[in-house]
């Protein structure tokens, strides 16, 4: 019996499916995402990168507000000038002339490096400043604490931005750091920080013992403290990130054990510690020392804290769900309670930099990292006013100010501020009228620190030739990893197949293999081939070189003693 071209394209597609290796597991916060969002429409965050840096990194840049960057001469900690940025855009503590020029946050440049690295730029030589350098500022080093932190001096901690008495802020800056350190290994000094850093995140470990329920850790006095602020044991997430990256950097197993005892702390909460943004680093890392080092952690329970918004004492702290007035704002993270739900931007670009690498090592979150992507990617563009409404901004009439760079701080259902409460959901806002109230200009709430960290999405994400299927370079944000060929998610949202057309780099013959069903899909690809893609499936597609030696080792499946498979079956 001969069968049609559309019979034997179907019989090839089921036989596709049944050879799938990986049953996919779902986040069921992601379930309630919609399939197409919409509005649907995927900005270029990578060339928003770029523009972010160019225009906010001119020191001679004009307009009201502006510039937003200025150099801070007060040499704390290191003998350098450190350049100085806004945290929000008119943000009356900041600036050359007040507060001696010395209160700007490390979320804010170590984001914005980062990010213009992620993107290409080169930030030791941008326009005659080695910025890379100016962060060594942020090690405070003379107040014996000695690891990177938010601010440069306690004489302007209580200005706002947590600094040594609320954890995350004091530890995710050596998270930012240690992704800077990763990109320029050779840069002076950082080095030994980054072996400083990681020494003292493993002896707060051992004094801890496992018991992270504080607000915060003296890492000059090594004592867990408590206040008035929750307490943040989803800061064991960051410890043991750090602590990995230590250990594939440097190779001391004492960095290995001290980041197992952090992961080992972490999971043991009995209810979701979830303070701000740490917790998607755990959900990583356990899906990554699981591949690497053969353990067992509960991927689930990490990814279900991380989404799901049942955070109890930052409560509702999750990524949200919801279609306000037409508007799918699926897929941002903060708030899933606050007045409705209160998405930040910093936050969802943030969440991307360990969620879509965690696909690298366990596959089966393939569908729902890619639909959350779809979704975040889709949503994030509201967050800047040349995209979102003017009906659902709050400063509209002001926000040329913003030139087409920053966007506002957060997406809320109803506004926290009297004077807008008439603006419709989705509402385009920002807290920083909150900081100073009275004194802090209502462009404030345009947020400087968020959009800097633009060029997470920007190496991540770029659009193929059919709407709706992204790819979602899964090497982009993972850090201190082993060898690794290219790597790319691709997540088809439709109700039907669809074909793409993929590319390698340039001059080079590969053969794609993909995690999912464990098979290579095109082979000897030079300039481009097409990959189908099931409704509503995906592909993890893994270049390899052409006509290399398989091997495998375990579950692990390697092409020319490369890793392409973490949970290969022979």
């Amino acid at each position: 019996m001969k069968l049609t071209s559309k019979a034997l394209y179907l019989f090839l597609l089921s036989a596709y499916s049944l050879s799938a290796q990986v049953t996919q597991t779902h986040i069921p916060r992601v379930d309630q995402m919609p399939d197409m969002p919409s509005h649907f429409e995927i900005i270029d965050y990578n060339t928003l990168a770029h523009n972010f840096n160019t225009t906010v990194f001119d020191f001679n840049a004009k307009g009201k507000f502006w510039p937003l960057v200025w150099i801070d001469k007060s040499h704390k900690n290191y003998p350098q000038d450190v350049v100085g940025m806004y945290t929000a855009i008119g943000d009356v503590r900041q600036g050359p002339a007040n507060n001696k020029g010395m209160f700007h946050e490390a979320l804010a440049n170590m984001g914005a490096t980062l990010g213009a690295t992620l993107v290409g730029i080169d930030k030791t030589n941008d326009r005659g400043h080695n910025y890379v350098a100016m962060l060594k500022n942020y090690f405070n080093s003379e107040t014996g604490w000695n690891i990177m932190m938010n601010n440069t001096c306690p004489e302007v901690a209580l200005l706002g931005g947590g600094y040594g008495r609320d954890w995350w802020y004091d530890v995710y800056p050596n998270l930012l750091f240690y992704a800077i350190y990763e990109k320029y290994p050779n840069e002076a000094g950082l080095e030994q920080m980054a072996r400083t850093i990681a020494d003292k995140f493993y002896e707060a470990d051992v004094i801890l013992k496992g018991n992270y329920d504080y607000s915060f850790f003296d890492y000059g006095k090594m004592q867990p403290m408590k206040n008035n602020i929750c307490a943040q044991p989803d800061t064991a997430a960051g410890h043991a990130w750090v602590l990995y990256s230590a250990y594939k950097k440097f190779g001391d197993k004492k960095y290995l054990d001290g980041a197992l005892s952090a992961l080992n702390a972490l999971q043991s909460q009995p209810i979701n510690p979830t303070y701000e943004l740490l917790m998607p680093f755990g959900a990583y890392l356990a899906a990554r020392i699981n591949a690497e080092e053969g353990k067992t952690y509960d991927i689930d329970k990490m990814l279900a804290w991380s989404f799901d918004g049942t955070a109890i004492c930052r409560e509702g702290w999750g990524v949200l769900v919801g279609n306000w007035n037409g508007y799918d704002i699926s897929g941002t993270v903060g708030s899933t309670v606050d007045r409705g739900g209160y998405g930040f931007l910093m936050n969802t670009y943030d969440m991307a930099w360990p969620i879509v690498p965690m696909v690298r090592y366990n596959q089966s979150y393939a569908n729902a990292v890619g639909k959350w992507m779809l979704n975040a990617a889709n949503a994030s563009k509201f967050f800047y006013p040349q995209y979102m409404p003017d009906e659902h901004e709050t400063i509209p009439q002001l926000a040329d100010v913003s030139k087409g760079v920053i966007a506002y701080e957060g997406i809320i259902k109803k506004s926290n501020m009297d004077q807008y409460q008439n603006v419709q959901a989705p509402v385009a806002q920002g807290d920083g009228p909150l900081w100073v109230l009275g004194q802090n200009p209502a462009e404030s709430q345009l947020s400087v620190y968020g959009s800097g960290h633009v060029g997470i999405f920007g190496s991540i994400i770029q659009k193929t030739n059919v709407e709706g299927i992204l790819q979602l370079d899964l090497l982009a944000t993972d850090f201190f990893r082993n060898e690794a060929y290219p790597t790319y998610l691709y997540y088809n949202p439709h109700n039907e197949a669809k074909t793409i057309t993929v590319s390698p780099p340039k001059g080079q013959k590969v053969d794609f293999y993909d995690t999912v069903t464990g098979t290579f899909v095109a082979k000897k690809v030079k300039g481009s081939a097409k990959v189908t893609i099931p409704a509503k499936s995906s592909t993890v597609i893994v270049m390899a070189p052409a006509k290399g030696k398989i091997t495998h080792n375990g579950s692990k499946m390697l092409v020319n003693n490369v890793v392409v498979d973490y949970n290969a079956k022979k």
